[in-house]
């Protein structure tokens, strides 16, 4: 982890967040690490590290970026592959 790693993380959805439409829109080229899901996951480490009072602030919040990612993002149909073996926010698809 380094310093700024949440706010990075927040920054990256809250511009997904501000795309127009229903659904996110998937980039139409892959920028590993800089995707939303590797945002996720960045969030997803810090709370194993955090004490119990910061670790349940950042638990609302991401339980906030999680239904809004879920809401504009689709069940991804397809078999499991290497980047799906992560977090269930990985099994979502987003429009292209």
């Amino acid at each position: 982890m380094w310093p700024g790693v949440v706010a990075d993380a927040l920054a990256r959805f809250e511009s997904a967040f501000g795309q127009p439409g229903r659904y996110l829109n998937a980039s139409p080229v892959w920028q590993p690490g800089l995707e939303v899901e590797y945002a996720r996951d960045d969030l997803e480490e810090v709370m194993l590290h955090l004490p119990d009072g910061a670790r349940r602030d950042l638990g609302r919040l991401i339980a906030r970026i999680d239904d809004e990612f879920e809401r504009r993002t689709l069940p991804n149909p397809g078999p499991m592959n290497a980047c799906t073996v992560g977090g269930w926010w990985w099994s979502r698809s987003r429009e292209h």
